[in-house]
């Protein structure tokens, strides 16, 4: 069942009654609604390259986005500007590209954007694989991008093995940021 696995994310997730958290791939928007609930002055950000989605999780969270506790946004992460916003948690469910490919503009973007003791938790499952080789291909993209993987851990639901990945960006390097005399 499709909300065993995104109840189980939301609950692994945790969110805090007021953090900024931004959903990767909000399709209809279903964890958009199970983390509002979860919120009191805290809000998610949810972005979705399918204008499409996006407006059926407007609909979806139509109480929680009158209440800004939820905001939506159609782009891709890897293009996506957040500006100054900084968020606690950063969550994507069944992303390809952090399995299948590598993700390395998309986690360049999250880097800028969670705040220093943030975390990023990548949730992904297939039929065809088991959660172990899901969460060690997950691992791979985080790893090659120099993240450093704080937990694996793995769910059997009926259906599907679900693995997930909690990673930490990589930490500044004095001076790096600094401009060149």
């Amino acid at each position: 069942m499709p909300n065993d696995r995104i109840g189980w994310a939301v609950d692994v997730l945790s969110p805090g009654a007021s953090e900024q958290i931004l959903e990767i791939g909000c399709g209809h928007g279903v964890a958009v609604t199970m983390v509002c609930d979860r919120l009191t002055n805290g809000r998610i950000v949810a972005v979705d390259r399918s204008a499409t989605m996006i407006a059926a999780a407007k609909r979806r969270n139509a109480v929680h986005l009158a209440a800004g506790r939820a905001q939506f946004r159609t782009a891709e992460l890897a293009s996506a500007d957040f500006g100054e916003a900084r968020f606690d948690k950063a969550f994507a469910l069944r992303v390809g590209v952090f399995a299948r490919a590598d993700p390395a503009r998309e986690l360049m973007v999250l880097r800028r954007h969670l705040s220093p003791t943030g975390r990023l938790f990548l949730f992904h499952d297939e039929p065809s694989r088991s959660a172990d080789d899901v969460a060690r291909r997950l691992e791979a993209g985080i790893r090659r991008n120099a993240w450093t993987v704080e937990a694996v851990l793995t769910h059997r639901l009926e259906g599907c093995d679900v693995a997930c990945v909690i990673a930490l960006p990589p930490k500044p390097v004095a001076g790096a940021d600094e401009p060149k005399r």
